[in-house]
């Protein structure tokens, strides 16, 4: 199993980026995926996730209505687009399989950072 996160970057408050990561080694579409992010000296939190067909989605409190998580399952991709950034919202970011718990070894990341 293997997540490439991809997307991340400087953004000023307010700013907006788009997160993608690729996912292989397993049946993408059979399962939910979700979005984890870590800043630094904090642990790692749930983000958002979504189920297999992306009819549902849950988010974290610290999120909710700027973030908006999906999938493609013909690319294997999920997505989190994130507008309205915030200073909190610096961390690396990433994916993993699973819909209320990570199943996998963690990816590289990819790193948000976000200055004013």
């Amino acid at each position: 199993v293997r997540f490439v996160e991809s997307g991340g970057g400087l953004v000023q408050p307010g700013g907006s980026l788009r997160l993608s990561c690729a996912a292989s080694g397993f049946i993408f579409s059979g399962y939910g995926m979700s979005w984890y992010r870590q800043a630094p000296g904090k642990e790692r939190e749930l983000v958002a996730g979504i189920t297999t067909d992306g009819s549902s989605q849950k988010y974290a409190m610290s999120v909710e209505g700027r973030f908006t998580i999906s999938r493609d399952n013909g690319k294997n991709t999920v997505y989190l687009q994130m507008n309205g950034l915030k200073l909190e919202d610096t961390a690396m970011y990433y994916c993993n399989r699973g819909y209320t718990r990570a199943l996998e070894d963690w990816g590289q990341g990819t790193l948000v950072i976000v200055f004013s």
